[in-house]
């Protein structure tokens, strides 16, 4: 049985983290008072040039000390050839790290199933909201929803990197034969891991294609500054300086985690020029009463700031199975009982893509998915380098809409039982005549495939 630990002598630098938060309060408090005192139009010093810099400087101490919460996923339209539809979103299953959710657009559309595998790393899935609306346009949309660690309570059990796997796996039991597997940036290994085992199993819920979007298949390639710094410290380090025990009163209280604020640490350290310059604009923006810049720069922090703390174990199994032993591309990555070998796929068509600009995964990490599959035919397997991408670039923004998304549509097409112009799925027989109707869910599956039952919920 996992036990807290809530020793009273020393306090942890989680501990620390929230008396600095708490000790923040008072501040925070008076400048906005005094802010809305100074902004009043009935107080004559809210139109001096003195008032506008305090206001202006009140509000991004606010932005920049505030605790974010898990944002609002805010997707309540997207345009289909050229209509706006409505999106209703629903849990369709639940785990005790994640919910998977449904985004349901114009129900009953032929169009591909697509599972987005949203990356463990620190942010919410809502940083892929973006790519969610996108692919929503000739998608229909799964996301796996992460829950953050801290709130999950020790009862639940651990959550490893085969526990991930066994989550992937779930999902694609759930939504049954013919779907289609995206995973961005992280989540590529345990995705194609999953893939490996369902491969090997003859399991008829592999997915028709999978989709790697700058992910660390093998680190050895183009290494980057996080390749080296995981790959320069072992195992130990990590463990001893950046896992911590999630203090009271959160309901994860006594969980080991990475938390999220070390994380937005690392991630603000790589580039602390540029938002130290991010948010001398905003404030520029704010003393000149340029609101919609001032509201684009706040949008984009509100979501990079907002942050969880993910489970520890998951955290140091991917920095010593990816980064440290390269277990994937060795061909000796173990999940479970059951080998990985990527050689087994030989029915999931495997579309690879890369940003030219990627300073998280390099190029040619995610690319070498496609060197781990012998057996796959060449037909079935598709790369894309995009120009001028970073690693958010390419799979967001304006690059993404106009040039990634694209190709996704059009391979996910391609391969897709129902829609698609190439190939179908074998092993059942199953042509999808009507989705609608099609079964779904934990009897359906077994119905089909026997497979060992997943363990990821312990």
């Amino acid at each position: 049985m996992l036990l807290p630990n809530l020793s009273p002598s020393t306090p942890s630098l989680y501990e620390i983290h929230e008396l600095q938060r708490a000790a923040m309060a008072p501040f925070r408090m008076g400048l906005e008072f005094t802010r809305l005192a100074l902004s009043n139009p009935l107080n004559p010093l809210s139109h001096t040039p003195a008032a506008q810099f305090f206001n202006a400087a009140a509000q991004v101490f606010e932005h920049v000390t505030r605790r974010y919460g898990r944002p609002d996923w805010g997707i309540e339209q997207v345009t289909v050839d050229g209509r706006d539809v409505p999106v209703a979103r629903e849990v369709v299953m639940e785990r005790s790290f994640m919910r998977l959710q449904h985004f349901a657009c114009e129900a009953g559309r032929d169009v591909p199933r697509l599972l987005i595998v949203a990356p463990l790393s620190g942010h919410f899935a809502t940083l892929l909201r973006g790519t969610v609306r996108t692919l929503l346009a000739d998608h229909d949309v799964y996301v796996t929803d992460w829950r953050d660690a801290r709130m999950v309570p020790l009862a639940a059990g651990n959550f490893t990197l085969a526990s991930y796997v066994d989550y992937v796996i779930d999902c694609l039991h759930f939504l049954g034969p013919g779907t289609h597997v995206l995973a961005v940036c992280q989540p590529a290994v345990p995705v194609m891991a999953a893939v490996s085992v369902m491969a090997s199993w003859g399991d008829v819920c592999a997915p028709a294609t999978m989709t790697l979007i700058g992910g660390p298949i093998d680190t050895r390639r183009s290494p980057t500054a996080v390749n080296t710094f995981a790959k320069e410290h072992p195992i130990e380090w990590f463990e001893r300086n950046v896992v911590v025990d999630v203090p009271l009163p959160y309901p994860g209280a006594g969980r080991r985690v990475y938390p999220g604020f070390i994380q937005l640490t690392n991630f603000i350290g790589m580039n602390l020029e540029r938002h130290v310059q991010a948010h001398q604009e905003l404030f520029d923006h704010l003393v000149t009463g340029d609101e919609d810049s001032a509201a684009a720069k706040r949008d984009f922090y509100e979501e990079f700031l907002a942050v969880m703390d993910i489970p520890a174990d998951f955290y140091l199994d991917t920095v010593a199975t990816v980064f440290h032993r390269h277990d994937l591309p060795e061909g000796t990555m173990r999940v479970r009982w059951q080998p990985v070998d990527p050689a087994r796929i030989t029915s999931t068509a495997i579309l690879c893509i890369e940003g030219e600009r990627d300073d998280i995964s390099g190029v040619g990490q995610t690319r070498a998915a496609l060197d781990l599959t012998p057996n796959l035919p060449d037909d079935m397997k598709a790369y894309h380098l995009q120009a001028g991408a970073g690693h958010y670039g390419v799979f967001n923004g304006s690059r993404f809409r106009a040039e990634v998304a694209p190709r996704i549509g059009d391979f996910t097409r391609r391969f897709d039982p129902v829609v698609g112009s190439e190939r179908r799925v074998q092993l059942t027989g199953w042509r999808g005549k009507d989705r609608r109707t099609r079964p779904r869910g934990a009897g359906h599956v077994a119905a089909v495939v026997q497979a060992p039952r997943s363990q990821g919920d312990a």
